[in-house]
């Protein structure tokens, strides 16, 4: 009987797949809903204008044809396709108080947010090295950051963020959801999908674990060296305003590796017992809303030669 009844419950588990997914979003702003939606919208609109801006005027300005300024095209690719895989759901969320999603869909936003996050990782390092030969080893920068490199970098880049975010993806697939059908949550994320999972999830967590280790934690150890060696560098420079020079040139890509790295460890790396759903949410947002707008900004106003280059494309249009 026991068998018997085991394998009834097995076979309930198997075939009893739940089929939607309700995000709740942010339920309880009722009083401040239009005033956060309208903020959102600006947010989303800046976000798609600024990095659209950015990757025309590396397409228009001759001035920016450079290793430094075509990753940082690809940055404002991967923001914008982030935030907006992100941000409309979180819209709808914020207007209907909720939104019913299917679990294939779901699995979907999991899988765009999963690359695109794991692409930008890839490519903040790829930048790190950049600037690296460009303050350490300045002689042989351009053999090395040559078009040739750049292309296939980015290419592996992509390559990479896709394929191994694919494996989580399959092991996702294969699993069996049994509800609840609810996620306290504005988007999909991995950790409240695998909530729902009525599998044994263990090797799918150690699995994230390892290619998290390589895809997050791998670039972040490239960056901080390469920022070792630039700082050593620097400090060697006799002149206080080459000194200057040199650190204003990687700046701004060190102001955007800050931010991102350290809201993703906010959020994954620190303990989430005792944090509050809103402020989880609060913390998931400066990396999956703010940190698109951000990037754009950071690279415009400090940038000498975006702002000339911004300057032409007024001129030519007006």
């Amino acid at each position: 009987m026991d068998v018997l009844h085991s394998r009834d419950i097995a076979e309930v588990l198997l075939t009893n797949n739940i089929t939607s997914i309700i995000l709740l979003g942010f339920p309880n702003v009722h009083a401040f809903k239009f005033l956060i939606f309208s903020l959102l919208v600006f947010i989303y609109f800046a976000t798609i204008s600024g990095n659209l801006l950015i990757m025309v005027l590396y397409l228009m300005s001759k001035t920016l044809q450079s290793p430094m300024y075509f990753f940082i095209t690809q940055l404002s690719l991967c923001d914008i396709l982030l935030t907006t895989d992100i941000v409309p759901i979180l819209l709808h969320t914020l207007l209907y108080g909720g939104c019913t999603m299917t679990l294939i869909g779901c699995v979907f936003q999991l899988c765009c947010f999963l690359i695109l996050e794991a692409s930008e990782c890839l490519l903040l390092s790829v930048m790190s090295y950049d600037r690296y030969l460009a303050i350490c080893n300045p002689l042989r920068y351009h053999s090395f950051m040559n078009h040739r490199f750049c292309v296939t970098s980015v290419n592996v880049i992509w390559l990479l963020g896709f394929s191994m975010t694919m494996t989580d993806v399959i092991s996702i697939h294969n699993l069996h959801f049994c509800g609840p059908h609810i996620i306290n949550h504005f988007y999909c994320d991995l950790e409240p999908i695998l909530q729902l999972s009525c599998s044994d999830t263990f090797i799918i967590h150690t699995q994230v674990l390892i290619l998290g280790s390589f895809l997050v934690m791998g670039p972040f150890v490239i960056i901080v060296a390469s920022y070792i060696c630039i700082a050593i560098t620097i400090l060697k420079i006799p002149s206080n305003i080459g000194r200057h020079k040199a650190f204003s040139t990687c700046s701004s890509h060190l102001i955007v590796v800050s931010f991102f790295y350290g809201s993703l460890m906010i959020v994954y790396m620190f303990p989430t017992k005792g944090h509050s759903a809103i402020l989880s949410k609060v913390l998931s947002l400066m990396y999956t809303v703010l940190t698109p707008l951000l990037n754009p900004i950071i690279y415009t106003l400090r940038n000498k030669d975006f702002r000339e280059a911004f300057q032409k494309f007024q001129v030519i249009w007006s």
